[in-house]
């Protein structure tokens, strides 16, 4: 489905705060679409993508092992990615590199900051029309995805609508319009009838930008402000960075609640916390000196952030759903790891598990399994087990005659665990495991395929201990 920039409540891009934390809870108060902070190309053409399945993120990592840009499920279809290039070539790397997570594709011709302008980006491309024009065909005709620009006004209405008029014709989706000009800064009143006259001046969407605090105070006055500037939708800077939830319809919500709101997903997604921190300080700028705010800013790590907002536990459960998760994955790719290395290697699993009261008091699935492998003259069976940081469970995979065997199931000991695994083998090798209530026929049908009858006739205590006796010497008996 392709983008649309019709009737739309958009998140600006913002350093430092357009991360997908903010992103995601703009999304959740009612935002339509979310843009990045603004990625500059050379610094993202050095990442490398990884799926991060243990997040369930897709993370983009520099050299320096910091993840650059991080995105998710929830807001690929409405993410536009905000790129800082002055170069056609490299602005279309890195849209091909990143277009199958996003849903649209912006460039920055607006930001009048030296960190942008200084490499001839942001701002600095409002005086190469030309440039602006190549890197915009090059994108729309290089890329799968909307390819959008956001600027700021020239000194001249009529310079600024030659300029719009040959950005539509490059073919964008839409355009993102800043009302004021490069060198004026938030303390200038936003220049409307600009706005106003480039909608009316072209027939793709207009995106009106730059009423916070002036004009945008709450939610009605975003509709408001799209009314006044004839604009087909409306994008909010920093009214939503001081309280995301002005893009709910029904109003503000306290912001305390916003702030562990915030929280929430920052821990979710394992922000880093100066950027959480910087967040929270942005949304409590008039009460850094509260006590809250002395508390906020004297944190030095996630954990210190969430004592601080009396989350501590919905941290520790975070982390121990995330270590659940590893583990579990580590599993996986034990087991992948090994298929790939064993010729004729196969994983059996099933949903079992072991109930002691299912079966003969003093002979388990282990020792029946054990036996027969002594029986077969088969190497004994190695169990490897392993414990989730979650709730302390255990998941067990047997190896017997180069095959493994494992339940799906998690058990609450490393015995129990073990005696699952060994019942999904000895079920899928069609022998006896102990249950009570096997018909003779079956014991009969399994003894064929290599077991004796002493080792599966165990009905009374006498014969179990017979059986036990056994295999005192074997030197698993002792964990059986």
């Amino acid at each position: 489905m392709v983008l649309s920039f019709c009737d739309k409540l958009i998140l600006a891009p913002m350093v430092r705060v357009g991360t997908l934390p903010m992103r995601l809870l703009a999304l959740d108060y009612g935002a339509d679409i979310v843009y990045c902070e603004e990625l500059v190309d050379i610094k993202m053409l050095q990442c490398r993508r990884v799926v991060n399945e243990v997040l369930q993120t897709v993370d983009y990592i520099a050299p320096t092992e910091r993840v650059i840009f991080q995105t998710c499920d929830k807001e690929k279809d409405r993410l536009v990615f905000q790129l800082g290039t002055a170069d056609p070539e490299r602005a279309l790397a890195v849209a091909k590199f990143i277009e199958n997570d996003v849903a649209a594709i912006d460039v920055n011709m607006g930001c009048p900051k030296e960190y942008s302008t200084k490499g001839g980006m942001g701002a600095a491309l409002l005086s190469s029309p030309e440039k602006i024009e190549k890197i915009l065909k090059t994108l729309v005709n290089g890329t799968s995805k909307p390819v959008t620009c956001k600027i700021r006004i020239l000194p001249t209405l009529e310079d600024t609508i030659s300029l719009v008029r040959i950005i539509e014709r490059t073919g964008v989706a839409a355009i993102a319009v800043h009302g004021r000009k490069k060198e004026e800064r938030p303390q200038h009143p936003v220049h409307c009838d600009f706005i106003k006259a480039i909608s009316e001046a072209v027939s793709i969407p207009v995106i009106a930008n730059g009423g916070s605090q002036e004009l945008i105070r709450e939610y009605t006055d975003i509709e408001a402000f799209r009314s006044i500037t004839a604009t087909s939708s409306v994008m909010v800077a920093r009214a939503a960075m001081w309280n995301p939830s002005i893009f709910r319809k029904d109003g503000f919500l306290p912001l305390e609640d916003v702030m562990r709101d915030y929280i929430k997903h920052a821990v979710r997604y394992n922000n880093h916390y100066t950027n959480t921190k910087y967040c929270l300080c942005q949304m409590m700028r008039d009460q850094l000196e509260s006590p809250l705010g002395r508390k906020l800013h004297a944190t030095q790590s996630t954990l210190d952030i969430c004592d601080v907002f009396e989350m501590t536990s919905f941290y520790e459960s975070c982390q121990l759903s995330q270590e659940a998760r590893k583990g579990f994955l580590n599993i996986n790719e034990t087991i992948e790891a090994e298929n790939d290395n064993t010729e004729n290697y196969d994983t059996v699993q099933l949903p079992v598990k072991f109930e002691k009261k299912d079966y003969l008091p003093q002979v388990t699935p282990k020792m029946f399994l054990l036996e027969w492998c002594r029986k077969e003259k088969l190497p004994q069976p190695v169990y490897y087990t392993v414990q989730r940081s979650l709730d302390k469970f255990f998941h067990s995979v047997v190896t017997v005659d180069e095959k493994k065997f494992c339940s799906t199931l998690w058990d609450k000991s490393k015995k129990l665990a073990e005696q699952a695994a060994a019942i999904v083998c000895l079920r899928t090798l069609g022998l006896p495991e102990g249950k009570l209530g096997e018909k003779e026929s079956d014991l009969v049908r399994k003894r064929k395929r290599g077991i004796q009858d002493e080792s599966v006739k165990m009905t009374d205590s006498q014969g179990a201990d017979q059986f036990k006796k056994r295999l005192h010497h074997s030197e698993n008996v002792d964990n059986l």
